[in-house]
């Protein structure tokens, strides 16, 4: 068989023969064979060339696609996946980047674990849903969570809530909130819990009042609408103690604002 067309196709190489065959190929899979126009080639040599253009195409797809930002092994196979590439081939260009560190799990899982130390906001939990969902193993992931001591990041991101809804929320309101808050971020509950008394919270009596008579109007104005008398009463005190208000406080604040 011999080459008729060898023409560069944007990142691709036309290549075609004279039995009318044709198949796009890498720049590296003509530099690995010395292929030029008029080059005789083997049907065996066909099937080395058609092999090697398939793992270096895919390979170049694979750095593209890691070029942007550092990737799991897991992400470049999907990615690899969605491109036409014989399914046998995507292993050995995986195996391929990881041997020249293109693609390094562990790596990966430090790095991510690395910068939610410095800058992130979640827990063990949650860290270990994301990285599984990257196709992280979860030995790996697990061997990693336990070399870092989750406490100054619980702390950190308690004092950001804490912030954020001090001067909204009831006394024990703003307990649960907080602990409600961590654990939701992946913090587990002793976690979630010490890092909230690390805030050595007390409580404001007249904030408290201030806040339980803004909320009692609000509930009022809603309800009064509906009910009166004793199931207006009921309905305020329900309304009032989900918003985490303390039941004497509700009754006291009741008697004289009815």
């Amino acid at each position: 068989m011999k080459i008729t067309k060898l023409e560069k196709k944007k990142r691709l190489y036309l290549l075609e023969l004279d039995k009318e065959q044709q198949l796009y190929i890498t720049e590296d899979t003509i530099v690995r064979f010395m292929l030029s126009k008029d080059k005789d080639i083997t049907p065996e040599e066909l099937i080395q060339i058609q092999a090697f253009a398939q793992l270096s195409y895919g390979k170049n797809l694979a750095l593209y696609y890691l070029s942007f930002k550092q990737r799991t092994r897991k992400e470049v196979q999907l990615y690899l996946e969605k491109y036409e590439l014989e399914p046998s081939i995507i292993p050995k260009i995986l195996n391929n980047l990881e041997t020249d560190n293109w693609i390094n799990d562990s790596k990966y899982v430090e790095t991510f674990l690395y910068q939610n130390q410095l800058s992130g906001d979640k827990g063990p939990q949650v860290l270990k849903q994301k990285l599984s969902q990257k196709g992280i193993p979860l030995s790996l992931i697990e061997e990693e969570l336990q070399k870092i001591d989750f406490m100054p990041i619980a702390e950190r991101v308690v004092q950001k809530i804490w912030k954020t809804y001090a001067s909204k929320l009831p006394h024990k309101a703003l307990q649960d909130k907080l602990v409600q808050s961590l654990m939701t971020k992946g913090f587990p509950y002793t976690q979630a819990k010490a890092a909230q008394h690390s805030l050595e919270l007390t409580s404001d009596e007249s904030l408290d009042e201030e806040l339980l008579q803004k909320e009692l109007e609000k509930q009022y104005r809603k309800y009064s609408r509906k009910y009166d008398g004793y199931e207006l009463k009921q309905r305020l005190i329900q309304a009032l103690m989900r918003k985490g208000y303390d039941y004497q406080q509700i009754k006291s604040a009741l008697r004289e604002f009815l």
